[in-house]
C-alpha cells in the first residue's frame, strides 16, 4: 500500500475506527427532499437519497410522513454515529408547502429550531437558525425534485426538531442569541466521530506517514473548510493534510518530537483566537473565545477604547473581527501572529518553521501569521 493511501485526512478518519454519522443539515435535507417529492407526486420516497457536498449519497429511512392539502411533512431520526452528539436520536422534520411563482425557497423555524436574535452569526437577525450550507443543500435538492417533475420549486420549508428547545439547553445557542431551539448545522453533512485518544492517535499516524513519504511541509487543519483553504494556498497533497480538529496541542507536541521543515496551522478565526490565548484544546466545551483578550490584542493594532469595549461585548469572535475590519484594525493578522508565537513556544526550539492562517466561515483568509 502506498503512502498516499495510508496518510492524509481520509486515512485519519478510517484510522479512528469510529463510525461517522449525519448532521442535522443532512437530515433536514433528506426530510425536505422526501416531503417535496410527496407534495408533487403523492408518494414519499423511503428510503430517500441525497447528495452531500463531497459527493456521498446516503439514504435515510423516514420516521414520519404526512400529506395534506396544505403541504407535506417528513421526518428523519438523526444518527450521529459514534459521536457523543446531543442531537443523536433527535427527530428532524421538514414541512414543505407551495408558494406563489417567483417566491423561491423560503425557510421557517418550526418547533425546536432556534431563531437568530444577535449579530455575529452567518445569518441575519430574525432568521431561522438553519445555517448556510444546509440551506444551500435544501435549495439544491428542491431544484432537482422540481426539475424531475416539472415544477417551479417555489416552496416554504419549515424545519423543526422534536424536543429541540430542551436539547438546545445543552448547547451554546442561548449564549449566542439563538433562542427557541437548535441550529441546523453541517458543512459536509457528515458527523466526524469524536474520541480524544483515537483522534490524537490518528494525528500521530498522519505525521508519521507524511515524514515517511519524505514530505517537508504538513498542515494541521481544524476542518474541511480550512483543508480547502490550505489546498488553494499551497497545493499540498492529501497526505500532507492533518485533520487536527480541536487538538492543536497534539499536533504541536508530536511535531516537536518528530519534526518536519514546515508546519501550517489553518482554522477558523474564533478557534485560532483560543490558540492565540494559550489554549491547546480548542473544543468549545473546554475553551471559549476570550473577548477581553481580543480587545487587548486589538489595542496593540490601534483600536481605541470605544472599539475595544465593543469587542469585549461582541456576540462572537467573528463579530469582533468584523468590527475591527470596519475600523481598519488588523485583528485577524494579530491573532494569527500570536497563535504562531504560542505554537513556537510549544515546539520549544524544534527545527520547524510555522505559519498560521485564520479563515472565516467561507474559507477566506482573514489573518496571516
Amino acid at each position: 500500500m502506498n503512502a498516499e493511501a495510508q496518510g492524509g485526512r481520509s486515512a485519519q478518519l478510517k484510522h479512528t475506527g469510529l463510525r461517522p454519522g449525519w448532521t442535522t443539515g443532512a437530515c433536514a435535507t433528506a426530510a425536505t427532499t422526501a416531503a417535496y417529492t410527496a407534495l408533487l407526486t403523492g408518494d414519499f420516497p423511503d428510503p430517500v437519497s441525497i447528495t452531500l457536498p463531497k459527493g456521498q449519497t446516503p439514504a435515510f429511512a423516514l420516521a414520519v410522513e404526512e400529506l395534506t392539502t396544505e403541504g407535506a411533512s417528513a421526518g428523519v431520526v438523526k444518527d450521529a454515529g459514534d459521536d457523543p452528539d446531543v442531537t443523536h436520536g433527535a427527530l428532524v422534520r421538514a414541512t414543505v408547502r407551495r408558494l406563489p411563482p417567483g417566491s423561491g425557497v423560503v425557510f421557517r423555524a418550526g418547533s425546536g429550531v432556534g431563531t437568530v436574535t444577535l449579530p455575529g452569526l452567518p445569518l441575519d437577525v430574525g432568521e431561522p437558525a438553519v445555517n448556510p450550507v444546509p440551506r444551500r443543500l435544501m435549495r439544491e435538492h428542491v431544484e432537482r425534485v422540481a426539475a424531475e417533475y416539472g415544477a417551479a420549486g417555489d416552496v416554504e420549508i419549515t424545519v423543526s426538531v422534536d424536543h429541540g428547545e430542551e436539547i438546545a439547553r445543552s448547547t451554546w445557542n442561548g449564549r449566542l442569541g439563538i433562542l427557541g431551539g437548535l441550529s441546523i448545522l453541517g458543512t459536509t453533512g457528515v458527523v466526524v466521530p469524536y474520541s480524544c485518544s483515537a483522534w490524537i492517535d490518528s494525528i500521530r499516524r498522519g505525521v508519521d506517514v507524511a515524514r515517511a513519504a519524505g514530505l517537508t511541509h504538513v498542515a494541521g487543519c481544524t476542518g474541511s473548510t480550512s483543508e480547502r483553504t490550505v489546498r488553494a494556498e499551497y497545493d499540498l497533497p492529501d497526505i500532507a493534510l492533518l485533520d487536527m480538529g480541536d487538538f492543536a496541542g497534539a499536533v504541536l507536541k508530536y511535531v516537536r518530537r518528530h519534526p518536519v521543515d514546515r508546519l501550517t496551522i489553518c482554522g477558523g478565526f474564533a478557534k485560532l483566537s483560543k490558540l492565540a490565548a494559550g489554549h491547546l484544546d480548542l473544543h468549545s466545551a473546554r475553551s471559549q473565545v476570550d473577548k477581553p483578550f481580543l480587545a487587548d490584542l486589538a489595542r496593540t493594532g490601534g483600536a481605541d477604547e470605544d472599539l475595544a469595549a465593543r469587542i469585549t461585548t461582541a456576540n462572537t469572535g467573528l463579530e469582533a473581527l468584523r468590527l475591527c475590519e470596519a475600523a481598519g484594525v488588523p485583528l485577524g493578522d494579530l491573532v494569527a501572529a500570536r497563535a504562531r508565537e504560542e505554537a513556537l513556544a510549544v515546539l520549544r526550539g524544534a527545527p520547524v518553521a510555522v505559519d498560521v492562517l485564520c479563515i472565516d466561515r467561507a474559507g477566506v483568509v482573514v489573518g496571516r501569521g
